[in-house]
């Protein structure tokens, strides 16, 4: 019987939630976004004091 994972092509691959692998991947991409949309915000307020 071939594995469910094996069977997964492209991006369902690597952010799946059937192996630790992919929810590990997911939870980094998380973490990922939500440090770049805070450092936009930081970034866009201090542009708007000088």
């Amino acid at each position: 019987m071939v594995d469910e994972a094996e069977k997964l092509t492209g991006l369902a691959k690597h952010f799946n939630s059937q192996t630790p692998y992919g929810r590990a991947n997911v939870t980094k991409a998380t973490y990922v976004g939500i440090g770049l949309i805070t450092l936009y915000f930081v970034m866009r307020s201090k542009s708007k004091k000088q």
